[in-house]
């Protein structure tokens, strides 16, 4: 999100033309199933009360969701069009293992785990939806197998938390002091809750969140506990010096 703020153009590049680029060459090769993989924040933001269903209209308030929201609408012309078989999910947000440490769980945990001070944006009140990345997964594998093409589902984990208070819980998991905190100004444009209703996919193809986000959430510290190295290696970029070595420059 604050990368599509500084500069959208990739994110044009990457979603929107990236799209069409995969749309195309599924058409070419006669793929049997296209799933796009997309996002709550093309909803735009949700007031105290209610959840996102696959009838909301879209509404994106950054560039990020707008390239995610102008994509959904290509797959969605490539269906009518041209019948392609594709289907798109809509999640929120995910946690667990291997997660680029700039998101928030990663960076807050790689943070405090140097007594370094995390960043929390505005009054820190902004309410997200938490959802574990292998349930994110299975989900995905349900809606190929046997999603309905041109139909969206929405994804979620049932787990809406704001990110202060993930912030606090965070920090009594690690324990750490909350002098830690460090509020920063609020992002531009930063919607303030998002909240996902997944009763079409749980109804129709009979699949529910099973990782606990409590539990979720310390299996997840005890992974990067344990996965220091790794940690490290993507903090001072030297997964783009082994990316270069085998593919050539990014």
């Amino acid at each position: 999100m604050d990368r599509s703020i500084q500069d959208s153009g990739p994110f044009v590049r990457t979603n929107v033309l990236g799209t069409q680029v995969l749309l195309d060459a599924a058409r070419a090769a006669k793929l049997s199933r296209f799933v796009q993989v997309s996002t709550d924040e093309v909803y735009g933001s949700l007031g105290p009360t209610g959840a996102f269903t696959e009838q909301t209209p879209l509404a994106p308030n950054s560039p990020y969701a707008a390239s995610k929201a102008a994509a959904d609408h290509l797959v969605k012309s490539y269906v009518h069009t041209f019948g392609m078989p594709a289907t798109i999910t809509r999640c929120s947000n995910n946690y667990g293992p291997y997660q680029f440490p700039e998101k928030l769980i990663p960076l807050f945990i790689s943070n405090l785990l140097r007594d370094e001070r995390v960043p929390v944006y505005g009054d820190g009140l902004q309410v997200r939806d938490w959802i574990h990345v292998r349930d994110h997964c299975a989900a995905i594998e349900t809606v190929w197998r046997h999603g309905k093409v041109g139909e969206v589902y929405n994804i979620g984990g049932h787990s809406e938390r704001t990110n202060l208070d993930l912030t606090h819980r965070l920090l009594e998991l690690l324990g750490k002091p909350t002098s830690l905190i460090r509020y920063v100004a609020d992002r531009p444009g930063h919607d303030r809750r998002y909240a996902i209703d997944c009763s079409k996919i749980e109804r129709e193809l009979s699949w529910r969140p099973k990782v606990v986000f409590e539990q979720g959430l310390r299996e997840t510290i005890d992974w990067y506990l344990s996965n220091q190295a790794w940690i490290d290696q993507v903090r001072s970029g030297e997964y783009l010096k082994y990316y270069e070595r085998q593919y050539g420059k990014v």
